[in-house]
């Protein structure tokens, strides 16, 4: 089987990513914006895992930092430890179905969730609303259909 390479895919896919966390939503929605960036990069680890690590997982946090004007280092840290678990669990993640690969990047989106609240916490920063726990669960459902897509752009399939 030969695989079209679509080395192009990888910025883009990031980028677009960055420019999906900039979209601007009503306040009512905010708490329930996806962390694009953290799905697309969790993709990328798993398929491949060649090309992303984590100094890269690192450097995009910095980026997704400035772009988004976070407290500098926080989304690089949440990205690596991310990094950390999908690099230590990736061959069993991999061949998961992709309803169990839901769940899996559901519980690293919660895990995520959980890095960001703390960290707010211990630099006394004001604490997020409860609705801001749905993030997780929405990325887990969100999960298959990026999942497909990117696969289709990667591999060059016919959808």
């Amino acid at each position: 089987m030969s695989r079209t390479r679509r080395p192009w895919l990888l910025p883009v896919s990031l980028a677009v990513a960055l420019l999906l966390g900039l979209l601007p939503l009503p306040q009512m929605l905010q708490p329930f914006r996806p962390y694009w960036l953290a799905l697309v990069l969790a993709y990328w680890l798993l398929e491949d895992h060649e090309r992303v690590g984590l100094g890269f997982a690192f450097a995009l946090g910095l980026i997704a930092d400035i772009v988004f004007g976070a407290l500098l280092g926080e989304q690089a840290l949440r990205l690596c430890v991310m990094t950390f678990i999908l690099q230590r669990f990736r061959p069993q993640l991999r061949f998961f179905p992709l309803p169990q690969q839901s769940l899996a990047i559901g519980g690293l989106l919660l895990n995520d969730l959980i890095i960001s609240a703390a960290m707010h916490a211990m630099l006394g920063e004001p604490v997020r609303s409860w609705l801001w726990w749905w993030t997780p669960l929405i990325g887990a459902v969100l999960w298959p259909p990026l999942f497909v897509a990117l696969d289709t752009l990667r591999l060059g399939r016919k959808a």
